[in-house]
């Protein structure tokens, strides 16, 4: 290769960069269809010509048709044509992908012979509503039952299919405390008495009882922990159960109890400090080996509890934010955060909460609101240490003006060396030196800046860093002919 663009440490990840490039020339990108890595990525780029679409079904290769499958622009006659594809892997990823396919192609995969294409079209919020209803009566319950996941919204009579179908999974999948979307379904009312009878849909339909002393009973004795911890979320619940339930051996109860408005704070703090006081113990279980698995789920639960505290996201908190903002609950202080209407002071003394959490709701919620001071003081303490958190790196929420920004690239923290290049007139000198800084993140943030020297740029492409050399290779900026010694040094 010429000596401006150095051999890539990590060749197949500067041509997945490179797939994505949108400044690849079309002949280039045709070059790429040759290639047998990469899964197709150069499939889904959304630039591709009809003559381009046809080149790459002519090659049937099954990874450039999956990806194409996969391409949210792709024309209507391609989605018919791979409707009728024998490669089942490629109707399946087209029947749960296509949004705004044609009605041909729903009619096509719904009869398709194989149940995985089925079960991805049942999860399609695009299929024709009619169509999709037919799958309410698939002979295999997977499919049956990833309906009932998905469409939350299904017409009644669907509803009562699923909840009444022969098979236990199906109706736990219409019957569950957690769906894919929003809002979740409510089962029909006559319905109720025998979902609550049902083991395997009894924890969905608690929260729809009426509870009479029998249901309260049965329910508050429950051995499904599950079951009990969505008693103690019902709105109705009488307080003797809710104190009974704040002491149950099951953490994830207590922390259901934890999180209701009428709670009182004395209990409150009992179970905060139990679950901190118990949970470690369940986090290094002395598990018997042969433990049934209900046992080690409950295990799971226990330990995960305290993370479960501070993650609560309170909707009751958030619409009368006032009365919790100095909680000593990280759960409630974020859930405040939340609010769009608190004072300003409030707002500032939460940006700077001693709780990450809480300052990166805050500054989430009212970017305005938050000066270049209080913005670098934040981004100077994140830490992604939380995965409640990490939420934050693939968001720019906050701005700094071209003078911070500038004085950003010499910081002694990566993390703020890191969004120098968010200048977009930053000075090919800087752009320079953090293209040879030691952090890899500090590389990879300016690889596709357009002040970047070629000569840094060209460096990049053999970055030890995978990350690193796959973002030089998609920076529109690098060199036509850089793109094309880079292909014929992969043999495209």
């Amino acid at each position: 290769m010429d000596a401006d663009t150095p051999t890539p440490v990590h060749l197949d990840n500067v041509l997945d960069g490179l797939a994505r490039n949108p400044a690849l020339p079309a002949p280039l990108i045709r070059r790429m269809f040759a290639r047998q890595q990469g899964w197709g990525l150069v499939a889904k780029r959304p630039d591709l010509t009809e003559s381009m679409i046809d080149e790459i079904v002519a090659t049937d290769d099954h990874w450039l048709l999956h990806a194409l499958a996969l391409n949210d622009r792709l024309p209507d006659r391609f989605r018919i044509l791979l409707a009728a594809h024998p490669d089942e892997g490629i109707r399946s990823a087209l029947a749960g992908r296509a949004a705004t396919a044609p009605r041909r192609m729903f009619e096509l995969l719904v009869d398709d012979p194989e149940s995985k294409v089925r079960e991805s079209l049942a999860q399609n919020r695009g299929t024709p509503p009619d169509l999709r209803a037919r799958l309410a009566a698939d002979p295999d319950p997977a499919v049956r039952a990833a309906l009932a996941k998905h469409w939350t919204q299904a017409p009644e009579a669907v509803r009562r299919t699923l909840l009444t179908d022969p098979e236990a999974t199906v109706r736990a999948a219409a019957c569950a405390t957690h769906f894919p979307r929003h809002p979740h379904p409510v089962p029909p009312a006559d319905l109720l008495p025998a979902l609550l009878a049902d083991p395997v849909t009894r924890a969905g339909a608690v929260i729809h009882a009426a509870l009479d002393a029998e249901t309260l009973r049965r329910l508050a004795d429950d051995p499904d922990s599950e079951v009990r911890a969505e008693l103690a979320r019902h709105p109705d619940l009488p307080p003797s159960v809710r104190e009974a339930l704040a002491v149950d051996p099951a953490l994830n109860v207590r922390v259901k109890v934890f999180a209701r408005p009428d709670t009182p704070e004395q209990t409150r703090a009992r179970i905060h400090a139990s679950v901190h006081e118990l949970a470690p113990a369940a986090d290094d279980p002395d598990l018997d080996p042969d433990a049934d698995e209900e046992t080690v789920v409950q295990c799971f639960l226990n330990a995960f509890a305290p993370t479960e505290l501070r993650s609560l996201r309170l909707p009751w908190v958030t619409a009368d934010p006032l009365p919790h903002v100095d909680s000593p609950y990280v759960g409630f202080r974020a859930s405040a955060a939340g609010s769009k209407d608190l004072p300003a002071d409030v707002v500032a003394r939460l940006l700077d909460d001693e709780e990450q959490m809480v300052r990166l709701t805050m500054a989430s919620t009212a970017p305005h609101l938050v000066d270049h001071a209080t913005a670098e003081s934040i981004e100077r303490r994140y830490r992604r240490r939380d995965k409640f958190t990490f939420w934050w790196d693939k968001e720019q929420v906050l701005t700094f003006p071209q003078e911070t920004l500038r004085r950003f690239a010499t910081d002694p923290e990566p993390r703020l060396r890191s969004l120098a290049p968010r200048d977009p007139e930053l000075p090919p000198e800087l752009a320079e030196q953090l293209a040879a800084d030691p952090e890899d993140r500090v590389r990879r943030a300016v690889a596709p800046h357009p002040n970047l020297p070629p000569p840094s740029l060209h460096r990049l492409l053999a970055d030890s860093s995978e990350h690193v050399a796959e973002a030089a290779a998609a920076s529109p900026f690098l060199p036509v002919d850089s793109m094309e010694r880079l292909l014929t040094r992969a043999g495209l």
